[in-house]
């Protein structure tokens, strides 16, 4: 069986992003552009998958990690060159495909097409697309059988041949033997002064070998990114993508223009994402959840009948039918039990929140774990630091917290205990017990008239 390679081009570092990041690191919905290519090659079924690279290697290494081996291109002379530094790990009997890093639109169903075109005609294959406005793209010049005589960059071309709109995809599947040879005549004689890989058309051509272009279904799968327009353009397409698929499989999306769903999101069905939306990272949501209007969830688990409105939560679990905001903040490493309620101007932080707790309005509950079915009042503060580190409250199943308690870290509330409004609790307090630390109520009959009296002669 022949054996499948891939090759991706990711030494360039794309100098018109204006970054100190390498091109293919940078972010479309979530996920670095040059690891959507990755992915659809696996997907796609190729064998051996190597990454070319130079400059600023580190960066995509960090992205990749083990799933691919490198090639270090150490000088940049152009597309061909690169594609020659993979030449030594390359099968003799082998299709090779070649794509650049920053095309994260490609889908793997084209890639496949690609490749069943070279196999079934025992040549090789190139995508083209079909534009209004070929400018800055190579063209694809055709003979009589409609096999490509060769592609000639947008500086070569003649006045002629810049009228023909079928464009180079920058996607080959070549015969590797046949990809060798041409790679080996190639020279720097062109306007850019590089070894380009499009003109291994021509010479393959002249020793009679084939090369059949594959017109690309949708040519906004060949977008490439150059800059940071054409990175919110690719971006803009690449949601609308993720929102379709997402739709498609029973979500509603009542605003795709103003809902953002990363790549790696998951989401159960007749789950309602309303506008003002983001879902980011590895987040996943249950069946049956309303998300938003204007929330935003990051690495969140989410269970199902789970309710978000306006509301900041991160790398945390909601559990089932738990209700969050509106305006409350849910801060990383938080676990709310199901039926639980994080009501406004809440927040949460490094806690656990048990089944049925209510934190109704106004609270912060700070390295906590708080039981089942407890009240927490309005106003309650675990005053979690000392000012060197940072000390854990527990609250106990079905107790009550009235509103404005203090409770001062270390501290430990019992089960079905009682706190009394008003107070600051600084000792445990047992299973079943009333706390109550306030002092009493001092009131001095007519003094506020004089007192008023006073402030105003002050005045004076």
């Amino acid at each position: 069986m022949t054996v499948k390679v891939g090759v991706v081009l990711a030494a360039g570092l794309g100098k018109r992003m204006n970054s100190k990041r390498h091109k293919v690191v940078h972010e479309i919905c979530g996920k670095p552009m040059i690891a959507y290519v990755v992915d659809e090659l696996l997907a796609a079924g190729v064998d051996r998958l190597f990454v070319v690279v130079g400059r600023l290697e580190d960066q995509v290494r960090a992205v990749l990690g083990e799933r691919v081996r490198f090639i270090r291109q150490e000088e940049q002379l152009g597309t061909g060159h690169a594609v020659l530094q993979a030449v030594p790990h390359l099968p003799e009997d082998s299709v090779t495909v070649v794509l650049n890093g920053d095309c994260p639109l490609i889908r793997r169903q084209e890639i496949q097409r690609l490749m069943n075109v070279a196999a079934e005609r025992e040549a090789s294959a190139v995508m083209t697309a079909s534009v209004d406005d070929p400018f800055a793209y190579g063209r694809v010049m055709r003979d009589e059988q409609g096999a490509v005589m060769r592609i000639v960059e947008e500086r070569d071309a003649s006045a002629q041949e810049r009228l023909i709109r079928e464009i180079n995809g920058g996607v080959f599947a070549f015969r590797t033997p046949d990809l060798i040879g041409a790679l080996r005549k190639l020279t720097s004689d062109n306007a850019q002064g590089e070894l380009l890989l499009t003109d291994c058309v021509a010479h393959m051509r002249a020793v009679n070998q084939f090369v059949w272009p594959v017109l690309a279904e949708d040519p906004n799968d060949l977008a490439g990114v150059n800059d940071r327009l054409q990175l919110a353009d690719v971006e803009a397409r690449m949601k609308t993508r993720i929102l379709t698929e997402h739709m498609k499989n029973g979500v509603t999306v009542i605003d795709p223009s103003s809902t953002y769903v990363h790549a790696e999101v998951a989401i159960g069905c007749d789950t309602v994402l309303c506008p003002g939306t983001s879902l980011e990272g590895r987040t996943v949501i249950g069946e049956d959840c309303v998300i938003g209007p204007n929330a935003r969830l990051v690495d969140v688990k989410a269970g199902s009948g789970v309710t978000v409105q306006a509301a900041l939560v991160m790398e945390s679990r909601l559990g089932d039918d738990a209700s969050v905001g509106p305006y409350a903040y849910i801060r990383p490493g938080s676990d709310i039990g199901a039926g639980a309620k994080i009501g406004n101007f809440v927040e949460i932080k490094n806690s656990v929140v048990g089944e049925g707790t209510k934190v109704s309005h106004l609270s912060y509950i700070g390295d906590s774990e708080i039981g089942s079915r407890v009240n927490i009042g309005c106003g309650v503060v675990t005053v979690n630091y000392d000012g060197y580190q940072k000390n854990r409250t527990v609250v106990g199943d079905d107790s009550f917290v009235g509103s404005s308690v203090n409770l001062i870290a270390p501290i430990q509330v019992g089960r079905e205990a009682y706190i009394a409004t008003g107070s600051t609790i600084t000792d445990e307090v047992p299973d079943g017990a009333f706390a109550i630390a306030r002092e009493r109520q001092t009131t001095k009959p007519e003094y506020a008239t004089r007192l008023r009296m006073k402030l105003k002669q002050r005045i004076r």
